[in-house]
């Protein structure tokens, strides 16, 4: 399944197909037939919820919407995540809605996160119904029209000073595709490394919709800018701008912050733990190669790396693999290599990683910044949210 899994996304995100194997052209047929389909079934669905046929539902907080128009990689839960923090710190109690897709991994990183914070993570795939159970716990209040937005804004010092549980916005993650679910601001994430493939449906492709769906959105964010070439970015405004020329574009990359051991997860380990070091990432992630560039420029001695699909739980024959992986690095440089994984492989399943003994297993965890560039920094980033925002 793996195997055919890759098959399916090299085809979606390479155009030469002079260079496919025997499974890729044979794959080829069936994946335009299922993306004419999914073509047609979406072009009805978005036309049942234009004629009202399907009612939207609408909260009573401002609703920020983060989506994405291609699978994986895109950076939603950690914009989710950044955008719900702001808001916190000018004493908005916010919301993240996620659907909890595939073992919940973002949702459970998510939670450990913000565990004891003012950010609260509502999971299911009924983000209405998931909530109006938050609503009913906490109560709510509507900032719009009023200036508290604009003293918090201006005042981060007043947030302490707000001291409600109120819930005061919602974050929909993964929502631009979610239209059930009014929104008042609507950004979309664009992998940098794979922005369009080969701009075709799913599956043949890797688009969940066709690219003129940019006009719906307020802001978009070019995510892992620092791993892209600069005419590739702007290429990539290009296409933006020819859909939606007024449509604001910020740049996003994600910064190794520490590591934690897998069996002392409260221990904070600075990044220089790997100087000099033989690692071998691991990752079932939307973007392996961000991580991995992460990992060479941390300064390892030697990177080695395995990659899954993205949300692929391992499994027990998978660890036969990574060991065999390891004895080899350790036969080659003469010491033991170090395991590294992301967040997301470490929510997915901790215990399993404990296959890995006696070999040391790392989790890196990084944050989300905002690159500045062209006057868009994390600044004009937080005006626009406020500016958006008001009614």
């Amino acid at each position: 399944m793996e195997k055919l899994k890759q098959a399916v996304k090299e085809i979606a995100y390479y155009r030469h197909q002079a260079k496919f194997s025997k499974l890729h052209l044979s794959l080829i047929p069936f994946l335009s037939l299922a993306s004419s389909l999914y073509g047609a079934l979406l072009y009805i669905r978005q036309s049942l919820y234009r004629s009202g046929f399907f009612s939207k539902n609408r909260l009573p907080v401002p609703v920020i919407s983060v989506g994405n128009l291609t699978w994986g990689g895109n950076g939603k839960t950690p914009m989710a995540e950044f955008i719900a923090k702001r808001l916190a710190d000018y004493g908005i109690s916010p919301l993240i809605l996620t659907r909890g897709y595939a073992g919940g991994d973002e949702a459970k990183m998510l939670k450990r996160h913000l565990l004891g914070g003012p950010v609260k993570v509502g999971v299911g795939a009924n983000r209405v119904a998931t909530a109006n159970l938050f609503f009913e716990k906490y109560g709510y209040v509507d900032y719009r029209g009023s200036k508290f937005f604009e003293r918090t804004y201006l005042d981060p010092k007043m947030g302490s000073h707000v001291g409600s549980q109120k819930i005061g916005a919602a974050v929909l993650d993964d929502g631009m595709q979610h239209w059930s679910l009014c929104r008042d601001l609507e950004i979309v994430m664009i992998n940098g490394l794979m922005p369009w493939g080969n701009c075709k449906l799913l599956p043949l492709g890797p688009l969940r919709e066709p690219l003129i769906a940019i006009k719906r959105a307020n802001i978009a964010v070019v995510h892992h800018a620092d791993l892209v070439l600069e005419q590739k970015l702007k290429d990539i405004k290009l296409v933006v701008q020819e859909i939606k020329e007024s449509l604001p574009i910020f740049y996003t990359r994600m910064t190794p912050s520490y590591f934690f051991e897998l069996r002392n997860i409260s221990k904070k380990m600075h990044l220089g733990a790997v100087l000099n070091a033989v690692v071998l990432c691991v990752s079932a992630i939307g973007s392996p190669y961000a991580f991995v560039r992460a990992m060479e420029k941390i300064g390892p001695l030697f990177v080695d790396r395995f990659d899954f699909s993205d949300h692929y739980s391992f499994q027990l024959k998978d660890f036969q693999m990574m060991r065999g992986r390891l004895r080899q690095l350790e036969d080659k440089f003469g010491y033991k290599p170090i395991v590294i994984v992301t967040e997301k492989d470490y929510d997915r399943d901790p215990e399993i990683l404990k296959h890995l003994h006696p070999f040391k297993v790392l989790v890196l965890c990084s944050e989300m910044q905002i690159i500045p560039c062209n006057g868009c920094n994390e600044d004009s980033f937080k005006s626009l949210l406020k500016e958006l925002l008001e009614v």
